[in-house]
């Protein structure tokens, strides 16, 4: 695959053409795929240098399990190294957003080492959506500094056994591999083998459960894998995660030679390469907004991954500003007392959209869509606080039922807004 998509890249390089659409077909699951290497980060770190490693991805990345036991592996190993890390994952988001927070929360630390975790979160999106993503996530990278070093990983959730026990990478993982082979970044593959000890009897998914629901104690000999959602490892888990990304990591010795990677043609013209996150200007919104403090609980939680926060409590409150692109969303906080907006993009107005669901026992990140794949021209964007608040009851109504539960916690039209996140850029 790797000789072959060089071919291509140099006939395109060559002017023999564009190269053509990606054909997306099921990839073979390879605990290591080698090819261009790890060259600079493994030369630094057998000189001894300083090295910066950036864990990069969703939950699974986030939780206290492969990221700091690989970390610690690291150190443990090129103990001569000072190896820090940039803890880049966020729970519950895939690599459509990633592509607009690299250069937040990763480039801006000036990492050796990436290694990429898309591949759950990435599941049932279309797969030219995933290319556009991860893509524009390689070029931004090497467009910002082409010594550093892509890892792909591929991670396990229940239902990847279907593809993994015929040999095959998941759908979204094979869209990733054919990625990572146009440009020679090297993936491993970690679901490849908690698929194999599940077929050997030494694995269990999830717990089983007696009678009354209760889980049981694994059969001696046996590992569980989860503590029971089937995605999210305990400790066992990213234990064997962290042994696989070392075990690849020892082959990938020697494996290309240091120096800048060079970038072959995209395999899509409109990809995210362009992605950013732009702060948002205090000239944008309108007189009812603040921006909160250092001190604030949602700064405190937040703040490491937004410019600022920007909160708009009543209806009216509105944000206004002028990009060239052709996508723009606001980062923003869903939560229990968050509101709707009503959005306006050239003179068209729709909404209100909820800042509310299922899930806003809690506040979290998520994005507003605003608009997506318009003409590269510019475009007049407003959103607007809507007086009317969103329907809670999906929530409410399971809540109300438990101890301690205050119904004024679900109440109010607030909006929190971190920044805006642009294919194209801000125009005056």
């Amino acid at each position: 695959m790797w000789r072959t998509t060089i071919t291509l890249s140099l006939a395109a390089f060559l002017g023999h053409g564009a190269l053509a659409a990606p054909e997306w077909t099921p990839q073979p699951a390879e605990l290591l795929q080698a090819r261009a290497g790890l060259p600079n980060v493994l030369a630094k770190l057998a000189a001894g240098k300083p090295v910066t490693i950036a864990y990069f991805g969703g939950s699974i990345t986030a939780a206290n399990g492969w990221r700091p036991k690989t970390l610690a592996w690291f150190k443990q190993t090129w103990p001569n190294s000072d190896i820090k890390e940039v803890h880049a994952a966020i729970g519950g988001t895939p690599s459509s957003l990633g592509a607009f927070r690299l250069g937040h929360d990763v480039l801006r630390f000036r990492p050796d080492l990436v290694f990429v975790e898309f591949s759950v979160n990435d599941g049932g999106m279309p797969p030219n959506d995933i290319c556009r993503a991860m893509e524009g996530i390689v070029r931004q990278v090497w467009q910002a500094d082409p010594t550093i070093d892509l890892c792909y990983t591929y991670t396990f959730r229940v239902g990847y056994e279907a593809q993994l026990d015929q040999g095959l990478c998941s759908p979204a993982a094979s869209v990733h591999e054919q990625i990572a082979a146009h440009y020679g970044i090297p993936s491993i593959n970690m679901s490849r083998r908690i698929a194999a000890l599940k077929r050997e009897g030494k694995l269990l998914f999830v717990p089983e459960k007696d009678a009354a629901g209760k889980p049981l104690p694994p059969a001696e000999g046996v590992k569980l894998f989860t503590d029971g959602d089937g995605v999210h490892p305990n400790d066992t888990g990213h234990t064997l995660y962290t042994e696989d990304i070392a075990a690849a990591i020892g082959q990938l010795q020697g494996v290309g030679q240091a120096g800048p990677h060079l970038l072959p043609p995209p395999l899509l013209t409109d990809n995210w390469e362009r992605a950013k996150l732009v702060a948002i200007q205090p000239a944008m919104l309108s007189a009812g907004w603040s921006k909160l403090p250092a001190d604030s609980p949602f700064v405190r939680s937040f703040g490491n991954r937004m410019p600022d926060v920007f909160e708009g409590r009543a209806p009216g409150d509105s944000i206004s500003f002028k990009f060239k692109g052709t996508t723009c969303q606001l980062y923003d906080l869903m939560g229990p007392d968050a509101g709707q907006v009503s959005i306006k993009i050239d003179g068209v107005e729709r909404g209100p959209v909820a800042r509310f669901d299922s899930y806003c026992t809690y506040h979290r990140l998520a994005t507003i869509g605003v608009c997506a794949n318009l003409p590269d021209t510019v475009h007049e964007v407003t959103l607007t606080i809507h007086p009317d608040q969103p329907k809670r009851n999906s929530v409410t109504d399971r809540e109300s039922q438990k101890p301690g539960y205050d119904p004024k916690k679900y109440e109010g039209t607030v909006i929190r807004l971190g920044a805006i996140l642009l294919i194209g850029d801000l125009v005056p």
